[in-house]
């Protein structure tokens, strides 16, 4: 209420003052005929004038809330790789029989451009994804997942995701995994079948989780170099990386 009164207030002030203005030319020149042409001059202009502002603000302000949403919306990503993505990344990398044919792909450096990230998904959609399982690394997802799981609940609850579809689509990847791990209680003794069916369960949430990462990088190669340092050191892809900067 006390803003509306606000606006109220401003805008009877410039009227007044608007009148105010124009009566002063009449008792200066006394030409009414005058202040009448011009007048209706900027009267007639005032819609075209309203136009090209109101374009212009709300161009304006879209691009802020697209750069603050977008920033909200990494800050979360970030913690996702922090917490569980990386994680997530060394063990199905770890089991994944066949990456030798795509590492060289995924060691990300400084001289990466973006140009050098297209080029890495571009490649990365033709790689058959696979993930080796045993009952010792399911239960070590399981147990890892489970840990997680109220995390990963948190952040799909986050409305700033809503703005984001890729990243959704990887957290309910990820949750569809975990629900389908904690539902089996004798992991030492399932059939093939099913094996198969949640190697299946994983390897669509690897396949999108090293997409989500990559993205990710090249985020950070581009507005945070200190974090995109910081990530390199512990690329899940490159088996010479280290924290340690020597």
């Amino acid at each position: 209420m006390s803003d509306t009164k606000w606006e109220i207030g401003i805008a009877v002030t410039l009227v007044a003052l608007s009148t105010v203005l124009y009566y002063i030319h009449f008792l200066i020149f006394h030409d009414i005929h005058h202040i009448s042409i011009y007048l209706l001059g900027d009267i007639a202009f005032t819609p075209i004038e309203v136009l090209l502002v109101t374009l212009i603000l709300h161009r304006l302000l879209e691009h802020r809330d697209r750069k603050q949403t977008l920033e909200k919306l990494n800050m979360v990503i970030g913690s996702f790789f922090s917490s569980v993505g990386e994680e997530l990344l060394t063990y199905f990398s770890d089991n994944d029989p066949n990456l030798e044919e795509i590492r060289k792909n995924l060691m990300v450096n400084n001289n990466w451009d973006d140009k050098e990230f297209k080029n890495a998904h571009k490649i990365l959609k033709n790689y058959k994804y696979g993930v080796k399982i045993t009952p010792d690394n399911i239960k070590e997802l399981k147990e890892f997942l489970n840990s997680e799981s109220q995390f990963i609940l948190r952040l799909m609850e986050n409305p700033a995701l809503l703005e984001h579809e890729k990243f959704t689509g990887l957290l309910m990847a990820i949750s569809h995994l975990s629900e389908e791990l904690m539902k089996r209680k004798d992991i030492d003794n399932l059939p093939e079948s099913d094996i198969e069916h949640i190697s299946g369960d994983i390897v669509r949430a690897y396949e999108r989780l090293v997409s989500e990462w990559l993205d990710y990088m090249m985020y950070l190669k581009n507005n945070y170099p200190y974090l995109f340092s910081l990530a390199m050191r512990s690329n899940p892809f490159d088996l010479t990386s280290e924290i340690i900067v020597k």
